[in-house]
């Protein structure tokens, strides 16, 4: 019984820290730190796919949690057109 609230505790963490980089990389269009940066070319596909991934979570929708894995996908692989 101990270990799902464990187990709870750390899945409810893992999502707000998601949204809160998600929220980032909406309003200010770059990601945090130094790693983050390099890997996501893209910051606002990156975090639409984020916020529909636990959007998808609630719904329980197999099909926007397969959109939105697509769109993280996109952000991190297309590159920024300047």
């Amino acid at each position: 019984m101990i270990g799902i609230g464990v187990m709870g505790l750390a899945s409810m963490i893992a999502a707000f820290t998601w949204i809160v980089l998600g929220i980032h990389a909406l309003l200010l269009g770059r990601m945090p730190g130094r790693r983050l940066p390099r890997l996501v070319r893209r910051p606002r596909l990156w975090e639409a796919g984020t916020l529909l991934v636990l959007m998808s979570a609630n719904l329980e929708s197999p099909s926007l949690l397969a959109v939105s894995i697509g769109l993280i996908a996109l952000g991190h692989v297309v590159k920024p057109t300047r």
